[in-house]
């Protein structure tokens, strides 16, 4: 039998999923449901910024593009959370590039939209800030850990922090995307998630990387991934959920 192929609906989002009725109901008029496709460009740097986007099943890199062309991932977005708003408040200008890493869909709506929400409405307001200060605690955090902490422990949790947000075992990443992710040569994540593959935490495919055991994974991360999620969920809860 043909498998039935589900609707996207707003609330896939987390965040919109976690407004009350009659804030949900404020946004819903302006929201449409975009489909994204992995590689896809949504902003350059520099570019003006005129939509915020809700990923659903989606997931979205913000990175920052080096003069040599090298770039580097800054912050990744899915399901739990919103880009396209916190960092165009004033300038409206994208201080990276967003890249879509996993393709799916997303709900839409104009960033003017989204500032008179956040005026109108007090709760939504509360919602976006609460992100905004999880955000800065994950980008943070994921500074630290690129300075102090190992490839393979930095490459864990961010297989980790994908499956939370693709919320299957399967993961269509490429090793040269992971690689450009995690700022590294392509050289060391193909070493490096070998040797996670020889320990049983992940099984390699074409374009494709399998989570076979969680929990062995979780235990050869760094201790960032445990403190970005916590903080999340103290932020956020019920947003930021396990794959």
């Amino acid at each position: 039998m043909a498998q039935v192929q589900r609707t996207p609906q707003h609330q896939d989002n987390r965040l919109l999923a976690a407004l009350a009725p009659g804030d949900f109901a404020f946004l819903e008029p302006h929201l449409t449901i975009v489909d994204l496709q992995r590689g896809q460009t949504l902003y350059e740097v520099g570019e003006t910024i005129v939509h915020t986007y809700f990923p659903h099943d989606a997931m979205v890199s913000l990175v920052t593009v080096m003069h040599d062309g090298k770039s580097v991932e800054m912050a990744t977005f899915g399901c739990e959370g919103l880009f396209g708003l916190v960092s165009a408040f004033v300038t409206r200008q994208s201080f990276g590039r967003y890249v879509v890493q996993l393709s799916g869909t997303a709900s839409r709506a104009e960033l003017a939209m989204m500032h008179e929400a956040m005026a109108a409405r007090p709760a939504i307001q509360e919602l976006v800030l609460r992100f905004t200060e999880a955000l800065m605690a994950q980008t943070l955090q994921t500074v630290a850990c690129n300075a102090v902490h190992s490839v393979e422990a930095r490459c864990c949790r961010w297989i980790l922090m994908s499956q939370d947000r693709a919320g299957q075992p399967d993961l269509p990443l490429t090793q040269e995307f992971l690689a450009e992710m995690l700022g590294v040569q392509r050289s060391t994540v193909s070493d490096v998630a070998r040797s996670i593959q020889d320990k049983g935490l992940i099984r390699l495919g074409r374009g494709v990387i399998t989570v076979t055991d969680r929990p062995g994974l979780q235990a050869a991360s760094c201790e960032c991934y445990e403190i970005i999620r916590q903080k999340f969920a103290q932020l956020l809860p019920h947003t930021y959920g396990r794959g």
